[in-house]
């Protein structure tokens, strides 16, 4: 396949037009035509469609695009790899994460591996379980880390870390603080949510649906798990949240933990990283280090 025409596609299909992408190019727009129709014709597919002045994917123009991207993220990586290791050896770790692991086991794993490897460079992004998986896909990262029930992917190689069990929480006093209630009669309550995309959210209503149980009336969506849990603390709402980031606020009684009857949710937390790469020298390193801890180290 011609690399240079899919370069001149990736650029048409994120700027959405032909005359942008020239531009942004330095090329002509009759050469970006030409391009895209060789891409066509190499391919035999229909990539782009004119829609007024603009243009859109086509579906398997929109497949092609999302692995170009990963191909041509993957040629970055190498390069910066390549230059790093001009200079002795790798020197950076990108790390992609969701809130849990983010924000209650990796600043105590990286803490321990910045003290033994104090000259790496430790670059920590976190998303929900969509983001960062796609970060690991598009060589955004070296290694996610994310809370996500039992799941498969052909270029992904999982590795169990813990379970964490998860908590329903209300505000201190409510009247369901500290008491043993149904699901249905919990779901009766204002919810405080994560966006799409998150595994917590997912579990809630899958937890719903198989309890034949209507989904909770959503009184405030978050794109955070600290912001969620932050809103019960201030009194409103009940809240799905990990146990070790409520687990303090509990003993201090600054919130109330809800007993649903029959129902006990443990959570996996994965290290993944790709099949196809071989670990770097401080990607093992970091891999070994967490390894040595367990979920009591936490509690």
């Amino acid at each position: 396949m011609n690399l240079h025409a899919l370069r001149i596609f990736t650029k048409v299909a994120a700027l959405k037009s032909v005359t942008k992408a020239a531009d942004a190019l330095s090329i002509s727009q009759p050469a970006v035509t030409i391009q895209i129709r060789n891409l066509e014709k190499e391919t035999g597919l229909k990539l782009i469609k004119t829609e007024g002045r603009g243009i859109n994917l086509t579906k398997e123009g929109e497949f092609l695009v999302k692995r170009a991207e990963s191909l041509f993220n993957m040629e970055q990586d190498i390069e910066n790899k390549l230059i790093q290791l001009k200079d002795g050896e790798l020197q950076e770790l990108h790390i992609s994460s969701t809130s849990l692991p983010a924000n209650y086991l990796l600043p105590t794993w990286l803490a321990k591996f910045k003290l033994a490897y104090p000259s790496v460079k430790v670059n920590l992004s976190s998303g929900n379980s969509y983001q960062v998986i796609d970060q690991l896909l598009h060589y955004k990262s070296d290694v996610a880390f994310v809370v996500k029930e039992e799941w498969h992917h052909p270029t992904i190689q999982l590795h169990h870390l813990m379970d964490i069990e998860f908590w329903f929480i209300v505000p201190t006093g409510h009247k369901y603080d500290g008491q043993e209630v149904s699901l249905h009669d919990l779901m009766d309550e204002p919810f405080l949510v994560r966006e799409e995309g998150s595994s917590t959210r997912e579990v809630l209503f899958s937890l719903c649906n198989l309890h034949n149980v209507p989904v909770p009336n959503i009184g405030i969506q978050f794109h955070g798990l600290n912001e969620s849990i932050r809103s019960v603390l201030a009194g409103y709402g009940a809240m799905l949240a990990p146990s070790l980031a409520v687990k303090d606020h509990i003993h201090r009684n600054e919130l109330g933990k809800v007993l649903v009857k029959d129902i006990e949710i443990k959570r996996p937390v994965y290290l993944c990283t790709r099949k196809e790469d071989a670990h770097t020298i401080h990607l093992s390193r970091l891999i070994d280090l967490i390894n040595g801890f367990t979920k009591d180290d936490f509690y």
